[in-house]
């Protein structure tokens, strides 16, 4: 059977005409924020009390975009004799997000949990140069990043909260105050003496003392 003619045209206006009926879905950005996913990709977040200048994002980075400084510095000794330890502290983290193509190698090679995903996506530059952020901006950025997804029902804690939670019990116990121990003291010896009746004083002071029955 042929096609009438004009049968294409009249389906095309149809859905034209159904979709002028709808009402619009287009998000008038940047009045109302897109809902991005958890898992977004944006920026990276530097935490970096976490960083330990071990290099190893810098040196993982396909692009090379990460700057890392540091210095050391000497520690002294946290008990007498002990030896003094030195130690990178960090003087620079930069990263060029002209250069970055968010593969999140960095974020996955990191050991210490120091650089985290976070879904800001809002820092576009008019120049090129302005794209490389050092440490402050990305602390900034630090904290638009999501909370962790919830564990499942009977899943083990994270090791993480594990060894923080006896680091943390452990400072607790050092801590305490000695009045503690030195009243347990007390108590312990107090249970080692023999106990006396309490009728025993009373008939003490009123039994003769040796001599005195033939004066009277």
């Amino acid at each position: 059977m042929a096609p009438i003619p004009g049968s294409g045209l009249a389906k095309g206006l149809a859905v034209t005409l159904r979709t002028m009926t709808k009402k619009s879905v287009t998000a008038q950005y940047p009045d109302a924020q897109p809902d991005l996913p958890p898992r977004t990709r944006g920026v990276i977040g530097l935490f970096e009390e976490n960083c330990t200048v071990c290099m190893l994002c810098a040196r993982e980075c396909p692009d090379w975009c990460i700057y890392i400084d540091s210095h050391k510095e000497t520690v002294p000794a946290a008990t007498p004799g002990g030896r003094e330890r030195s130690r990178n502290v960090l003087d620079r983290f930069a990263i060029d997000f002209s250069l970055c193509m968010y593969c999140g190698i960095c974020i996955e090679v990191c050991p210490f949990d120091a650089l985290f995903w976070s879904p800001e996506f809002e820092y576009a530059e008019t120049d090129i140069r302005d794209l490389t952020h050092e440490r402050d901006k990305l602390r900034e950025w630090m904290w638009t990043v999501p909370a962790p997804p919830a564990l499942d029902p009977g899943a083990e804690e994270p090791k993480e909260l594990a060894a923080a939670r006896k680091t943390a019990d452990k400072l607790a116990a050092q801590q305490a105050p000695p009045a503690t121990e030195h009243h347990a003291d007390e108590q312990a010896r107090a249970a080692e003496q023999p106990t006396r009746p309490q009728g025993d004083s009373k008939q003490q002071t009123d039994q003769p003392k040796p001599g005195q029955e033939g004066s009277e």
